[in-house]
Parts: structure tokens; C-alpha cells; sequence
């Protein structure tokens, strides 16, 4: 949303996105803490969703990594070089549940009535899913950040891959992800409804299946102005001055309502699913919702590649 206050100059960008860079690897420590007890709150009874039996098609040998269980290693395998290795089936390369994140300026908005910045609610409801995901078995992936992994740390490693990555564009690049495999998705998912269908139409194409979870401050579902009001888009760093803020906003949420049922229509069709997150409220919520839809989206699979 156009946040109200002093638009930044272009050169400011390159200054803005290194600042942001920073205060977002000052911030993960905190942030990690904070995912780990929400993860803690929904774990209990969570024991990953169903798989396949034994029997599945090999895929691949991969190097063994530091944190996972000593059983998956192929001693005979390994036997041949100086370095363990795993040996992977087909289902496992294939049923990753692989993260993304918005971190982009939009991300950075926060108001008073937030518990936290979209941004920092987004990664922490990131590493949660992998803290959550990590006790249940699951293979994790980082999108354009960490390849998939099994490691009961699967939470600190994505944290540490976020520190060193770009600002993310909002919608990422899904090439590396394969069929089967789930893809979540956090941001505030306020980009052109074209670019968002373009994306969604790719990444269906893959074979995945999606789960979209829109982050909003509550200021930008109500959107509360009135009087003299400038808005500034911290994307372009586009201003708007209003003379009368309450004048939109009818017409905002009007907007705003449809950019969302298309969002969530879109998904229904194509067997995603899709949630709505405000960040007054705990991010315990989305993180129950999301492990709901993980576990019927598992056992559905599983009972389709049974049939």
C-alpha cells in the first residue's frame, strides 16, 4: 500500500535497499527466536503429513548434509569417495515444500496499530513453517536461496540464507521447483492481478500446488485517513497529496476486495489455497491454517498417486 509520508528521491534507492538489507540481518536473531515459540505453540500432535511406502523410484545420490539423520546415509556409496552421501528417491526430490518470502520496500510497513512490520512478520512466519516443517520430516527448500533440505536446523539455515540474499522480487522465480513439491508464498501479494495470474499460470504448469498468504497491516485494510494526506509508493517512490483522504476510502477497499477475490477465485481453480494475514493479529493463526492445508494437501497426493 502507498504509505503516508515523504517520497524518496531515485538516488535514494540503492541506499534504501542496502539499509533494508541491513536492518533485516540485525533483526533475524530476534526474528528466529520469536519463530521458533510460535512453532512450538502449533507442533504439538504434528507429526508430518502422509507419505508413500518404500519402493519409490531412485533419483539421485546427493552429498550428506550436517544435521540430518545417520540412517539416510549410503555407506556403499560413500564408500567410493572421501564424503558421505544420501541416497535420494524420487518422491523426496520431488514432495519439497519449498519457501518464499517478500522482503521488498511494500514489506516494510508497519503502522501503530501492527504487532510488527509486514516484513518482519512474514519472515517470521518463514522460519516458523521451516522450524514446524523440520520436527515433521519434510524436505525444505528456500527458493533462490537454499536448496532443499531435511536437517532438524532447517530453520536457522533459511535464516542464514536470507541474510545474504537481494531484497526478493514478490513474485519468485519457481524454475527449480518440480511437480508435486508445494510452494508458499508471503507477502502482501499487491502486484498487477496480470503479473500475479502470469505467475500463477507458470507455476501451475509445473505440476505444484500453491499456498498464498497475503500479509496486511491493518491500516491498509481500513485504511482510517482523513484531512490533507500524501501517499507515497515505497516501491517507485510515486506521491500522491489528497486534500481529503476520506474520500477514497470506499473506493479503496472496494479495490482492494476485488484484488483479493480474484486472488483467492483463481486459487480455488486451480487447487491452491490462499489466507489473508493482518499483523495485529498472532502469527500462530497462519501458521495453524497453513499445517491444516499442508496435511490435507499431503494425504490427498498420497492417495492419488496410489490410485
Amino acid at each position: 500500500m502507498a504509505q503516508p509520508d515523504r517520497p524518496d528521491r531515485p538516488d535514494d534507492k540503492g541506499t534504501t535497499a542496502l539499509l533494508a538489507a541491513r536492518s533485516v540481518a540485525a533483526s533475524m536473531p530476534d526474528l528466529l527466536v520469536e519463530a521458533r515459540r510460535v512453532s512450538a505453540t502449533v507442533a504439538m500432535g504434528w507429526h508430518g503429513r502422509r507419505r508413500p511406502g518404500p519402493g519409490e523410484t531412485f533419483w539421485e545420490f546427493r552429498p550428506f548434509e550436517t544435521g540430518e539423520p545417520a540412517h539416510r546415509v549410503d555407506w556403499r556409496r560413500s564408500a567410493r569417495d572421501d564424503m558421505l552421501f544420501v541416497r535420494e528417491q524420487e518422491w523426496e526430490a520431488a514432495h519439497t515444500v519449498w519457501l518464499s518470502v517478500d522482503r521488498s520496500e511494500s514489506m516494510a510497513f508497519g503502522s501503530k496499530l501492527a504487532m510488527a512490520t509486514k516484513r518482519d512478520r512474514a519472515v517470521v512466519l518463514t522460519l516458523a513453517l521451516a522450524d514446524l516443517l523440520a520436527r515433521g520430516g519434510e524436505r525444505i527448500g528456500l527458493i533462490d536461496g537454499m536448496r532443499p533440505t531435511s536437517s532438524r536446523d532447517a530453520a536457522e539455515r533459511v535464516a542464514s540464507a536470507l541474510v545474504h540474499l537481494p531484497v526478493a522480487k514478490t513474485l519468485p522465480d519457481t524454475g527449480q521447483v518440480r511437480r508435486f513439491s508445494d510452494v508458499i508464498v508471503i507477502g502482501d501479494l499487491l502486484d498487477p492481478l496480470a503479473d500475479i495470474d502470469d505467475w500463477m499460470q507458470r507455476l501451475a504448469g509445473s505440476g505444484a500446488r500453491a499456498h498464498l498468504v497475503q500479509v496486511l497491516d491493518p491500516v491498509e485494510e481500513t485504511f482510517p485517513f482523513d484531512g490533507r494526506a500524501e501517499f507515497r509508493d515505497p516501491e517507485s517512490g510515486t506521491a500522491l497529496l489528497v486534500g481529503r483522504a476520506e474520500r477514497w476510502r470506499d473506493d479503496y477497499r472496494r479495490v482492494l476486495g476485488a484484488h483479493r477475490e480474484v486472488l483467492a477465485d483463481r486459487c480455488r481453480r486451480l487447487g491452491w489455497t490462499f489466507l489473508v494475514h493482518h499483523t495485529d493479529r498472532s502469527a500462530a493463526e497462519p501458521l495453524l491454517a497453513l499445517r491444516a492445508r499442508l496435511s490435507a494437501a499431503g494425504g490427498v497426493e498420497s492417495a492419488r498417486r496410489a490410485s
